[in-house]
């Protein structure tokens, strides 16, 4: 996409994760992305707090006599105040259970697109594939997200996350390929042949399972697990404690939920997929997908599974967190 960048004036990205909401955006002749964390801590209104925040310039919401710390910062609040933060999304959608969702959602979007310049600044945004449990809940979470850029005055649509991640790292095969994002609400994979999405789906079992399944059978708090998670564990070397133990048995539960899903879904679209011309490349994404280890543990049960179609190969991206968002850029920027 290097020859493209220069296209991408009023153009932008927006990965809206469970666990974080990223932008890219052309920034000279480089693609620039900004991220803030997808949760919020609740504190109770008064003077001296808000003077602190202001202060210290953290963003917060105020509402109904509480202060909404959101982003970057609800987390560094909830360490200092040893509490959970909460989430406005679950299992990729919008929390229907956590009535300030919405709102903190708006708020994140708008910090991190600001505003239009141009009645012809186009923002795509990603969306799962449709859980096969509640496939209607994934139209009501499109059309406010929809809907609220267009408030903000951008021009919108939406793209595929699998398929977002076929656009970010399979441009050099002409965009075919299976685009697998493994993110903190759900898995999201695309099998695409020449940009054109041939099947999609999303597993719920994605990197908050793993923690709250981690966190039940060892008695840590999802939030330890989370952190082990992203900062040490190693899935190429044998657990070293009960926390390790666990995530290697639930990374692969993980995994294996992903390629039965995939193999079942190939196999139901036999009329286009049997026909593919080509062995497909399988592109990993997603910051549940990072530990090392994670891609030679993938590749393994792929082979051992009898996928139905031809596998050339099983990459990871080089910017795993980055891939979704960056990929919505240049579905914007081939929308023009």
């Amino acid at each position: 996409m290097d020859s493209d960048v220069a296209n991408g004036e009023g153009r932008i990205g927006l990965d809206i994760g469970t666990s974080k909401i990223m932008s890219v955006r052309q920034s000279g002749s480089q693609l620039k992305a900004t991220n803030e964390v997808n949760a919020f801590l609740p504190l109770p209104y008064s003077k001296i707090t808000e003077n602190i925040l202001l202060q210290n310039k953290v963003h917060y919401y105020q509402n109904n006599g509480h202060f909404f710390v959101y982003g970057n910062n609800a987390e560094k609040f909830a360490g200092l105040f040893n509490a959970e933060t909460r989430r406005p999304m679950s299992g990729g959608l919008i929390n229907p259970d956590e009535p300030a969702a919405l709102t903190l959602i708006k708020v994140i979007i708008q910090g991190l697109v600001k505003k239009p310049r141009s009645k012809s600044d186009l923002v795509c945004y990603s969306v799962p594939g449709a859980p096969a449990d509640a496939p209607n809940d994934l139209i009501y979470h499109e059309k406010l997200l929809e809907g609220y850029l267009t408030e903000l005055g951008f021009r919108s649509k939406s793209v595929n996350e699998g398929q977002a991640i076929v656009f970010s790292e399979l441009e050099k095969e002409n965009f075919t390929g299976i685009g697998i994002s493994a993110g903190g609400g759900m898995c999201n994979a695309c099998l695409s042949y020449l940009s054109v999405p041939v099947i999609s789906f999303s597993t719920s079992k994605a990197g908050d399972f793993i923690d709250k399944s981690v966190g039940s059978v060892t008695g840590e708090s999802a939030t330890r697990v989370k952190m082990v998670k992203e900062q040490s564990l190693d899935l190429a070397s044998s657990p070293k404690d009960k926390i390790e133990e666990a995530l290697h048995i639930y990374y692969d539960e993980v995994i294996s939920e992903l390629i039965s899903t995939l193999n079942t879904s190939v196999s139901r679209a036999s009329s286009e997929a049997h026909q593919l011309d080509r062995a497909m490349p399988v592109v990993l994404a997603g910051g549940t997908a990072q530990p090392n280890g994670f891609r030679e543990r993938f590749e393994r049960a792929l082979e051992a599974s009898s996928c139905p179609i031809p596998i050339s190969e099983v990459r990871m991206s080089p910017n795993p967190t980055q891939a979704t968002a960056r990929g919505a850029f240049i579905a914007a920027v081939y929308d023009s």
